[in-house]
């Protein structure tokens, strides 16, 4: 379970988009892959979860992004968000990964592996999943907003000094 939030400009817009979803993180080909359930349209990989997770933040930015800048209204924009956050894969293949694996859990049949063990635990019915689109510019004035004003998340690090 995820939960993240993201302010977008859009055209004429500033909106804030908190998001509580769904996503299977499992490891494939001596990679960690991170799946969206909810939102489904999004995967993502990494040499480590923390990696994984960093991708599959971007994409899902980068997503967000995109729609502002095809939508010409928030209520466009809006309508968008909704309808990528609420659509399922083709075949609900992850969404039943999920289920199962949160019974297996449930069950006692499986552990989480070490790095999600420290993890907070939560119950899905204590943290539904949602979507919240809301338009935070009702009071800004001389504030002109566009697509461009969007930066995404950048990871970067210091080099030491020549000696």
């Amino acid at each position: 379970m995820l939960t993240l939030q993201d302010s977008i400009s859009g055209n004429g817009f500033l909106a804030r988009i908190t998001m509580s979803g769904r996503a299977l993180m499992r490891q494939e080909d001596g990679k960690w892959w991170m799946y969206g359930v909810r939102p489904a349209a999004i995967a993502a990989s990494g040499d480590n979860i923390d990696e994984a997770f960093r991708q599959f933040r971007a994409a899902y930015w980068e997503i967000l992004a995109d729609m502002a800048q095809e939508n010409s209204t928030f209520d466009e924009f809006d309508n968008k968000v909704k309808r990528f956050f609420n659509e399922s894969d083709a075949d609900d293949e992850d969404e039943r990964l999920w289920k199962a694996a949160l019974g297996a859990i449930r069950g006692g049949s499986c552990e989480p592996p070490a790095p999600f063990s420290k993890l907070p635990r939560r119950s899905p019915e204590q943290q539904p999943s949602f979507i919240r689109v809301e338009r935070i510019d009702a009071e800004a004035k001389d504030i002109r907003l566009t697509p461009s004003e969007n930066v995404p998340d950048v990871y970067a690090y210091t080099l030491p000094k020549a000696a």
